[in-house]
């Protein structure tokens, strides 16, 4: 089941980027490591043999799957979002309202998460429940260490 990928028009770049990289310079020195451990000699007893074909494999997998996420994206543009709610590419301002704590995420897809960014995925347990929200909201989101309660200070790009 391929399901869509919502990107921004930068990371879309990226993605491309990072393919053609893959099949233009990564598989090309696969086969080479390949084509040199076989000429090593006997391939029942090669571990390079073997070592070349297992990443060869990963690679061809890894391609595969970038493959899949851009041929399923769906370039998001940011003059189209409504910033009355919390929805992918805001930014969203809370107060953790155990700790009284002011934080800010930008609501982004699973491929652009980047915590130490302040960017969290839309399916991550808060992206989810922030999903909607208006400011003045009190949200309850259950993590892993318990249960946390916000409350949506801004909404904005």
């Amino acid at each position: 089941m391929n399901k869509t990928n919502y990107v921004t028009a930068e990371t879309f770049e990226k993605l491309k980027e990072e393919l053609q990289h893959m099949k233009g310079v990564e598989r090309p020195a696969a086969s080479h490591a390949i084509a040199e451990a076989r000429e090593k000699g006997d391939l029942k007893e090669n571990a390079e043999y073997d070592a070349a074909k297992e990443a060869q494999g990963i690679l061809e997998a890894k391609i595969k799957h970038l493959e899949s996420v851009i041929a399923n994206a769906r370039i998001l543009d940011e003059s189209n979002i409504d910033t009355s709610k919390v929805s992918i590419l805001t930014k969203v301002t809370l107060t953790n309202l155990s700790t009284k704590k002011q934080v800010t995420y930008k609501i982004v897809s699973e491929n652009e998460a980047d915590l130490k960014q302040g960017k969290i995925s839309v399916t991550s347990p808060i992206g989810k429940g922030l999903l909607g929200k208006v400011v003045g909201d009190v949200v309850e989101v259950q993590v892993p260490a318990g249960i946390l309660k916000f409350k949506v200070e801004k909404i904005e790009l």
